[in-house]
C-alpha cells in the first residue's frame, strides 16, 4: 500500500480531534459527579459504627431499656441521633432488641407482668425473646442489634432483621 492510501483527510482529522476533546471535557465534568454519588459507599465501613451503651454488670435476664445518643454527620449537616434498645442476658450471651415495632414503627414497651413486649399503637405483641406472637399485627420478630462485649462494656452496632 502506498502512503497516499493511509492519509487522513482534513475532515476526518477534525472529527477525531473534536471527538477526543469533547470526550475529555465530558469526563472532566462527570468525574466529580460520580465521585460525589459514590462517596458514601466508599466511606461505608471505614470507621466503626459500634456505640458504647452500658456496662455488662447492669444487665439481667429481664430485658431493660437503654438509651444512647451520638453525633451523626450527614454531608455538611450534623445532628444528634438517639437510639434505644432492650438488652438482656440469655445465659452468657448478650441480646439487644430494637424497641421499634416491626408493624408500623411505633415504640414497644416491655411488660414485666406478662413477660412480653407490647405495642401501644395496634396491639402488637412480642415474646420476651422478641419473636412476634401469632394473631397480632406484626408479621416478623423485633430487629436485633449487633452486640460486641469488650471487657465489661457492651457496644451496639447495626440493626438487622430477623425472619
Amino acid at each position: 500500500m502506498s502512503e497516499r492510501d493511509h492519509k487522513v483527510s482534513r475532515r476526518q482529522f477534525l472529527s477525531y480531534t473534536l471527538t477526543g476533546v469533547g470526550g475529555f471535557m465530558a469526563a472532566g465534568m462527570l468525574m466529580p459527579m460520580i465521585r460525589f454519588a459514590l462517596d458514601p459507599a466508599l466511606k461505608a465501613g471505614a470507621e466503626s459504627d459500634m456505640q458504647l451503651v452500658c456496662e455488662l454488670d447492669d444487665l439481667t435476664d429481664v430485658p431493660q431499656r437503654f438509651t444512647w445518643s451520638f453525633t451523626q454527620v450527614d454531608s455538611w449537616y450534623e445532628s444528634q441521633v438517639e437510639h434505644e434498645a432492650y438488652i438482656y442476658l440469655d445465659g452468657d450471651k448478650v441480646v439487644a432488641l430494637s424497641s421499634v415495632c416491626t408493624h408500623l414503627g411505633c415504640t414497644v414497651a416491655y411488660n414485666e407482668d406478662a413477660s412480653e413486649f407490647q405495642c401501644p399503637c395496634h396491639g402488637g405483641r412480642f415474646e420476651e425473646d422478641g419473636t412476634n406472637i401469632a394473631g397480632t399485627p406484626p408479621t416478623r420478630p423485633l430487629d436485633v442489634f449487633e452486640v460486641v462485649v469488650e471487657g465489661n462494656q457492651v457496644y451496639l452496632g447495626q440493626v438487622s432483621q430477623r425472619t
